[in-house]
């Protein structure tokens, strides 16, 4: 009896396991901190990651955390065409999107690189 009754629990198991969807097993290309982070079409919030970006301390579009090491998105300031993945202009009118520095909880790290922007 506790055969049939451990064989009937591990196929219950699998059965779930095999029947959930893949965004609840983390099996999809997005940030497993943020799943509004995506990576195949270098979007955030369905913002794309790059243009001009102009930094803020309150409401902004992303808060992002500069790191040196398993960043999310490599970032290359360049003073004009940022219209590839990574690709940023630092301006103080007329942004494509905000954004804000912090040390914790946020929607994306960051690691400022010279060349090769993007999604990692």
């Amino acid at each position: 009896m506790k055969k049939i009754i451990c064989t009937l629990f591990v196929w219950f198991v699998a059965a779930t396991v095999f029947a959930a969807e893949p965004d609840s097993l983390l099996l999809t290309g997005n940030s497993s901190r943020n799943p509004t982070f995506d990576e195949g079409n270098c979007t955030c919030k369905g913002i794309p990651l790059y243009g001009k970006v102009k930094v803020v301390e309150s409401f902004a579009d992303f808060d992002v955390r500069v790191v040196e090491a398993f960043s999310d998105l490599d970032v290359q300031v360049v003073t004009a065409f940022p219209n590839e993945c990574g690709k940023w202009e630092f301006v103080d009118a007329f942004p494509d999107f905000t954004i804000r520095y912090v040390e914790a909880f946020s929607d994306f790290d960051i690691h400022f690189v010279e060349a090769f922007p993007g999604v990692k």
